[in-house]
């Protein structure tokens, strides 16, 4: 049987505090947050290393630096509107620091908008309009766009003159079931 609280904490000690991720909170919150419980069974040996692991047929927990990177950019705070689109590992995490989080599947409407916090585990060749849309003033949104061997983590930031963005980290976790590029002839 494996020794999943060991894991855990050697999953934030090597793979997380090592990438310049400083929030505590982050740190605390995957300390106690069981990563197996959102992979099959049959991966749950995966859960702590240091790969994407799929939980879903075209669906990924991003590695634990990336989505660790990922919600420290985004600074989750207590009591902030979220939405965890395929992202169920993350979603958890904003839970334990606070946030009250709505999870929803990539390719399904937005439901609602005026998110505080948008996060996505996975990559997409670019983030759709409708996410950014669904941002509250001032709210952000984080995903990794993918359209090559390379994705970048962004940032994207609802402000009253529009969006802002800004990369963040390389990242390479396989792009979502239905947000892959779609290349064509130009004449």
């Amino acid at each position: 049987m494996a020794d999943f609280a060991a894991a855990r904490l050697n999953m934030v000690e090597s793979q997380v505090r090592t990438q310049d991720v400083t929030d505590v909170r982050i740190h605390d919150a995957m300390r106690t947050l069981p990563r197996e419980r959102f992979v099959p069974d049959t991966k749950s040996h995966l859960a702590y290393t240091d790969i994407e692991v799929e939980y879903a047929p075209g669906r990924w927990l991003l590695k634990p630096r990336d989505v660790a990177k990922l919600l420290q950019a985004l600074r989750p705070m207590p009591g902030e509107k979220v939405l965890a689109i395929s992202a169920p590992y993350a979603a958890a995490v904003i839970e334990e620091l606070g946030g009250q989080v709505t999870r929803a599947e990539a390719g399904e409407a937005v439901p609602g908008d005026g998110y505080d916090l948008i996060v996505c585990e996975g990559a997409v060749t670019r983030a759709p309009d409708a996410w950014a849309a669904a941002l509250a003033m001032n709210g952000r949104l984080g995903v990794v766009e993918r359209d090559g061997p390379v994705g970048k983590a962004v940032l994207i930031v609802r402000a009253a003159d529009g969006l802002g963005r800004r990369d963040l980290f390389d990242s390479f976790p396989p792009v979502l079931a239905g947000f892959e590029a779609q290349h064509g002839f130009a004449f």
